[in-house]
């Protein structure tokens, strides 16, 4: 059992590694706009406290963690090139896992679903009435 959880923690640790190598390979000029923009949802997904499935929900709630986002990773890192590919996991692999630069991350990440989910608060607030738009007096 406790070399199935080692692997299970190795496999995390990789994942979270070239998690960082395409957030390093996002800032590189060397790095085509597809790729970049493929590599940039991948990252905020990953990093996201919003998951397209609620982990809450009985063994589906994973399946997007287990499934999607190694998948997103494996399709960036064809859309990569594999010189700034090389260049971006040496600069993971010098980093230290779970520093402060995941946590900035995810903040930022949950900033911008803050600012999104205001947004929509708001379009729908505004197109039901419900902003106190001038209501015309009774009689």
């Amino acid at each position: 059992m406790s070399s199935a959880v080692a692997r299970l923690r190795e496999r995390a640790v990789a994942l979270e590694r070239e998690t960082y190598a395409l957030a390093v390979a996002y800032r590189d000029p060397r790095t085509p706009w597809y790729g970049k923009a493929w590599a940039l949802l991948v990252v905020a997904y990953a990093v996201s406290p919003i998951d397209l499935i609620p982990d809450f929900i009985p063994v589906i709630g994973y399946l997007d963690d287990l499934l999607l986002v190694p998948l997103g990773i494996w399709v960036a890192l064809r859309l990569i090139p594999p010189d700034v590919l090389a260049d971006a996991r040496r600069a993971a692999a010098a980093r230290e896992p779970g520093g402060t630069s995941r946590w900035l991350g995810v903040a930022l990440v949950a900033m911008v679903w803050i600012v999104l989910l205001a947004a929509v608060a708001w379009a729908i607030a505004r197109a039901t009435g419900a902003l106190g738009r001038a209501q015309p007096p009774p009689g």
